[in-house]
């Protein structure tokens, strides 16, 4: 499914999709095929649930008219005990 059929059946809705098929443009990750897992009709609910997504997945709003996603390096993070 493309950003565009998601957005025109779940108008100004939070949807949790499984990343398909993407691209990378300058640290920016494209998504050109998606699959909805689920719709939100709350938005503490859709936080919650995109904590706890997985690498292939995220929630978005459908109010967004391009779904693109910043990627960060993150490797010179370390814990500190």
């Amino acid at each position: 499914m493309k950003w565009d059929e998601v957005r025109e059946i779940y108008p100004n809705k939070f949807v949790k999709i499984k990343i398909l098929d993407s691209h990378t443009v300058d640290n920016k990750k494209i998504i050109d095929e998606m699959a909805v897992i689920k719709v939100f009709e709350d938005n503490q609910e859709a936080t919650k649930e995109l904590v706890k997504s997985k690498y292939d997945e995220v929630v978005y709003h459908t109010g967004n008219e391009k779904i693109i996603i910043e990627l960060r390096n993150i490797k010179g993070y370390r814990r500190i005990l």
